[in-house]
């Protein structure tokens, strides 16, 4: 079905200026958002109250950085964000990934007029979406295009899994200009000849809002198209950034799941006859899952601090090592939240038993969210990137996948 008219930003949005006010944000949303989470799962019910409670908070200006007035947080710090909304609901923590990569896109190849503009709007509370991918569109020819016409620019074309589109008062999209080059252009959600449409049924992430955007003859200006190709054709963060942010929604909704686990082990669960004890809570077998449960996340939330470091460093300075370094750090990160976080939510039915499959817990959201969300970009290549460096040298490729 088509998306409602956006709505214009909350007036009373919060400027971030510290860490400490950010992660403080994140834990207070959270808690917010966890109470909704499975009925909007369930139901398909997407979350226009809670993106505007997201907005307003100030969380989606907290990259903008210190000397155009937001609080330029860590890389590190950001990933723990995203890790804490994602514990409470994963559609949530998934809809502002675009928008961040969009703005590290704007720092890394923006002129300072362009930083100015829309680093401003994200203080704002506007929220950024994306329309960066196309089904099957490996011809530059069928790609959206930016055209120029009598002077005047145009962009045309199809776009899918457009996570967060929807929501977004402005779109980057990926286009080809006429010289072939890959340009972001980004685009107002209103402007005349754009269309979203909500045809986002995966089995997971289910209210991300990840469907269809058509652009047809949609007029831009030249101030907002970012140089997107020749980002990647020099040292830059964007690519490390983008995948930390993977990493943290695959960590948090694994940690949301092991944190739905525990009390229903206590609570509700029954020990396995043999095991001769009289709580499910004393269970050997299961205390010693739980323990390789929790060690795993553990792994995975000291990778990811870790990558946060890495990627830190090459945002401060940029060189092919500093990139490359970030790179692998968080290729690391990404295959140890995607196997943390699917092992937590599978195990939460093991130790649980066939009680925690009731509909109405919807506890199997978070399989079903960790799984697709996984599917994002495959982890066996993150392990490639790891072996073929370790082995050969050779550094891994720069584009927003690694």
């Amino acid at each position: 079905m088509n998306a409602p008219r956006i709505a214009p930003p909350p007036e009373d949005t919060r400027v971030i200026r510290t860490e400490t006010e950010a992660l403080d944000a994140a834990d207070r949303l959270a808690r917010d958002f966890a109470r909704g989470a499975a009925a909007r799962d369930r139901d398909r019910i997407l979350p226009w109250e809670e993106l505007e409670r997201f907005s307003a908070s100030g969380l989606w200006g907290i990259t903008v950085p210190r000397e155009q007035g937001g609080a330029g947080v860590s890389a590190g710090t950001l990933a723990r964000v995203i890790a804490r909304i994602a514990a409470a609901d994963g559609s949530l923590a998934q809809i502002p990934q675009n928008h961040f990569y969009a703005l590290e896109v704007l720092r890394s190849g923006g002129t300072a007029a362009q930083q100015a503009l829309f680093g401003g709007l994200a203080l704002k509370g506007l929220r950024f979406g994306n329309a960066l991918a196309e089904i099957g569109a490996r011809d530059f020819k069928r790609r959206t295009r930016l055209s120029r016409e009598a002077g005047r620019l145009f962009v045309d074309g199809q776009k899918f899994y457009c996570t967060g589109a929807i929501y977004a008062h402005w779109i980057p999209t990926l286009v080809v200009d006429d010289a072939g080059v890959q340009q972001m252009v980004f685009i107002p959600r209103g402007a005349p000849g754009v269309s979203v449409t909500d045809d986002w049924d995966g089995f997971g992430q289910r209210v991300t809002g990840s469907g269809s955007v058509r652009f047809e003859r949609v007029a831009v200006e030249p101030d907002w198209v970012i140089p997107f190709q020749a980002s990647f054709e020099r040292p830059t963060p964007i690519g490390p950034l983008a995948q930390i942010m993977h990493a943290a929604i695959d960590l948090g909704i694994g940690q949301g799941a092991f944190a739905e686990t525990l009390p229903f082990i206590r609570e509700r669960a029954r020990p396995w006859l043999d095991a001769g004890v009289a709580s499910a809570a004393e269970d050997p077998l299961t205390l010693e899952g739980l323990g390789g449960v929790a060690v795993k996340l553990r792994a995975a939330e000291a990778l990811l601090a870790r990558a946060g470091r890495a990627v830190d460093a090459a945002i401060a300075e940029a060189t092919e090592a500093s990139v490359a370094e970030a790179s692998l750090a968080v290729a690391a990160a990404r295959a140890a939240s995607t196997q943390a976080g699917l092992l937590a939510a599978s195990k939460l039915f093991e130790y649980t038993g066939t009680s925690a499959t009731q509909a109405e817990d919807n506890l199997d959201r978070h399989w079903r969210n960790v799984r697709v969300h996984t599917l994002h970009d495959p982890v066996r290549w993150k392990y490639h990137a790891i072996g073929n460096h370790v082995l050969n040298g050779i550094n891994p490729p720069r584009h927003g996948a690694i």
